[in-house]
């Protein structure tokens, strides 16, 4: 093999996505799908705590559009929401009408089938679009496009009520019934050890959208509660460990570290824990016990909240725990800090190494991670005028909100004008941005995702030197 073929080997190899980026970027997929339709869920949850005959105030009128709420209502959402995702207007009505098959074909809410039936219907009319472009006789635009939709519909639908429905549902029941052997056995805790390092690997979405919070719906529309819903976003655990840093950290995390808890614990953004993690990753180990002892809780008292808390806040645990569950729900968030301190505080006292070597390397790698992320930019842009920077991340509401509205105010304090800060999902970030910043774990999907535009990788949302190297690089312009 002669030394080009090597070279582009070596090219290839390391341009390639790795499993976790896509993995991540599935993630962000279901979290998007989601968090538009949030508010229909919330809705839902209200109305099951209050009006069902076990809830805060029965009423049999109002009870009755539970049922048909969490039949109709919220798949349709989904599958509009995925649908316009990949197909636009017209995938959102493929993928509603996909889903109406699938929703009277089965027994059990559709919320997993909705979401694979929704982007599968956007994407079959954008490939039937894409291949009749410029093909249509002038005039007859109209007729084709209402004509298409309605007969591909047609047959999605037909074959969601035939096949892919119950193919969707026996799949879930096999989900359904390994978790609830869990349950039965007591060991759902140990969902602990997938759940917390997967959250800090950021594919917490992929297993909270994709399997906690479905399994959750079916199981609050039979009882009015599900402890799906708090097997993974409990917020327990993190406070703990930023309570530990905040005492035991040494110079930056103990300084960092009561600001992240503000955020975490009350805003929701659970990634602000998730650099502690990082930095010392045998601190999982106090995460891992803080979960698992936070299920075990809400397990003993059989607690549960009535729908997904999107963000994790306290407010939003609270906000959603029905009727006889409190007492257990603030157990459970409660234990579980007091595990998660403990166990970290414990790796912290024992922990001789100085802070001011992990700061050193975190200031290395960050420096390596933008100079790398320059590679991915034309050797014009490095010289242009800075006028838009975007913060991305997984969803583009939680931690790049945080993040781009704190770098707005640091520009603001140092007179800085003429720069636009925004913060967007990873995929949709404007192709006009002059800089990109994202979280080291993000970093290669968002170089998939925009490989022509300046990308900045950060480690910590409150205090990185990767943000003060680019503040001091716009003081100079």
């Amino acid at each position: 093999m002669g030394e080009s073929a090597r070279v582009t080997d070596n090219v290839e190899e390391k341009n390639a996505p790795s499993t976790r980026a896509r993995v991540q970027a599935f993630g962000g997929f279901l979290t998007n799908m989601v968090l538009p339709n949030i508010g229909a869920f919330i809705a839902w949850g209200l109305l099951t705590a209050l009006f069902i005959p076990s809830g805060w105030i029965p009423n049999e009128e109002l009870a009755q559009i539970v049922g048909p709420a969490i039949k109709y209502l919220l798949p349709l959402l989904l599958a509009s929401t995925g649908g316009r995702m990949v197909g636009g207007q017209r995938g959102a009505v493929m993928g509603a009408i996909g889903a109406i098959g699938l929703i009277v074909g089965s027994d059990i809410p559709m919320f997993l089938g909705a979401m694979i039936i929704g982007p599968l219907g956007g994407l079959i009319i954008k490939k039937f679009d894409n291949a009749m472009e410029n093909k249509i006789p002038a005039g007859f635009e109209m007729i084709v496009n209402n004509f298409s939709l309605g007969i591909l519909g047609f047959l999605l639908m037909i074959l969601s009520f035939y096949f892919i429905g119950p193919t969707i549902e026996s799949a879930n029941n096999l989900v359904t019934a390994a978790i609830e052997a869990l349950v039965a056995t007591g060991l759902l805790p140990l969902l602990s050890l997938i759940n917390e390092p997967a959250k800090v690997l950021f594919l917490n979405n992929v297993i909270d959208q994709g399997i906690y919070y479905p399994l959750g719906m079916q199981a609050a529309a039979e009882t009015g509660k599900s402890i799906y819903f708090t097997v993974a976003s409990n917020p327990g655990p993190g406070l703990g460990l930023l309570l530990a840093f905040t005492v035991f950290g040494k110079k930056t995390a103990r300084r960092t570290a009561p600001g992240a808890i503000i955020i975490h614990f009350f805003g929701g953004i659970h990634e602000l824990y998730f650099p502690y993690v990082l930095m010392k990753p045998l601190t999982i180990i106090g995460m891992i016990a803080g979960g698992a002892s936070g299920i075990a809780v809400f397990s003993l008292f059989d607690a549960g909240l009535v729908a997904g808390p999107s963000p994790g806040s306290i407010f939003a645990y609270l906000g959603l725990t029905p009727k006889g569950s409190f007492i257990g729900i603030i157990a459970g968030v409660l234990v579980a800090t007091v595990v998660t301190f403990l166990i970290t505080a414990l790796i912290l006292k024992l922990d001789k190494s100085s802070e001011d070597e992990d700061i050193s390397a975190s200031v290395e790698k960050s420096k390596a991670m933008k100079q790398e992320g320059k590679k991915t930019s034309t050797p014009s842009q490095k010289d242009e005028e800075i006028n838009k920077i975007s913060f991305v991340c997984d969803a583009g509401a939680g931690s790049s909100a945080m993040g781009a509205t704190t770098f707005r105010k640091k520009l603001q304090k140092n007179n800085i004008e003429g720069i636009e800060v925004k913060h967007y999902r990873i995929e949709d970030a404007p192709e006009d941005s002059d800089i990109i910043v994202v979280h080291e774990d993000l970093q290669e999907r968002a170089r998939r995702a925009h490989p022509n535009t300046e990308i900045i990788s950060i480690g910590n949302y409150l205090n990185d030197p990767a943000l003060s190297q680019l503040l001091d690089r716009l003081k100079k312009d």
